[in-house]
C-alpha cells in the first residue's frame, strides 16, 4: 500500500511538471513585442539655461518591452564653464545613455502612469579647454597654466528614480526624475581631473546628482 502511494505521488508530480512546462512554453510563444514609443524632451534644464552658464539640451525615447519593464535611451548636448578655485575651464559635447526602467507602482486604468526606478550606462565624448589651472610653484607661490583644447571621453552609471502622469486624456505625459550618478572612468589631459563632463555635470568628484522634468508624447 505504501509503495502504491509513493508511485501515485511520483507520477502525479511528473504530470504536474509536464503540463506546467507546456503552459509556460505556450505563454512564452504567445508573447510578442508590439511597437510602442514614448518620446520626451527635458524642459527644466532648457529653462534654467536662460539664467546660467550651463546650456543643456536632452531628450529620451522609451518603449515597453514586457510587463512593467521599459527599455530607454537618452541623448543630449551640454556646454558649460567652470570658474572656481583658480580654475577657468570650458567643455562641450554630446552624450548618450542606455538602460532600463521598471514601474514599481502604476495606475490600473493606465499602466504608463506611476512611479519607476531604473539604471543607465552613459558616456560622453567632448572637447575641453583649460584657460587656467592653478599650480603651486617654488617657495609656495601660486600661478596658473593654460592648456590647449583637447578631446576627452567619460563614462558613468546612474540611477533613475521618478514618476510619470498623463496630461488629461491627451497623448502627452509629464515625467520628473532624480538621477544619482557615479563616474566610472574618464580620460585626462596631463592628469588633470575634468571639472565638467557633458551629461554628468559640473563636479570634480565622482558623485553627482541630476534632475529632469520632461514633456513626453506617446505613439
Amino acid at each position: 500500500m505504501k509503495a502504491k502511494r509513493i508511485f501515485t505521488f511520483f507520477f502525479s508530480f511528473l504530470l504536474m511538471l509536464t503540463f506546467g512546462q507546456k503552459k509556460q512554453d505556450s505563454l512564452e510563444v504567445e508573447w510578442k513585442y508590439e511597437p510602442n514609443f514614448l518620446v520626451g524632451f527635458d524642459v527644466l534644464n532648457v529653462g534654467v539655461a536662460a539664467f546660467s552658464d550651463r546650456q543643456l539640451f536632452q531628450g529620451f525615447v522609451s518603449s515597453k518591452v514586457k510587463g512593467n519593464w521599459y527599455a530607454t535611451a537618452d541623448a543630449g548636448f551640454e556646454k558649460n564653464i567652470y570658474e572656481k578655485n583658480g580654475y577657468d575651464a570650458a567643455a562641450s559635447g554630446p552624450f548618450l545613455k542606455l538602460g532600463a526602467l521598471y514601474m514599481l507602482a502604476n495606475d490600473l486604468d493606465n499602466p504608463m502612469n506611476g512611479f519607476f526606478i531604473g539604471g543607465k550606462a552613459a558616456g560622453s565624448f567632448y572637447n575641453q579647454e583649460y584657460k587656467a589651472v592653478p599650480i603651486r610653484g617654488f617657495g609656495g607661490s601660486d600661478f596658473s597654466q593654460a592648456f590647449e583644447k583637447s578631446s576627452q571621453s567619460s563614462y558613468w552609471m546612474e540611477l533613475n528614480i521618478g514618476g510619470r502622469v498623463q496630461f488629461f486624456d491627451s497623448p502627452f505625459f509629464i515625467e520628473a526624475t532624480i538621477q544619482p550618478k557615479y563616474l566610472v572612468f574618464t580620460t585626462t589631459q596631463d592628469d588633470i581631473k575634468p571639472m565638467i563632463v557633458p551629461g554628468f555635470g559640473k563636479s570634480s568628484a565622482k558623485f553627482n546628482l541630476g534632475f529632469s522634468w520632461n514633456i513626453a508624447y506617446s505613439f
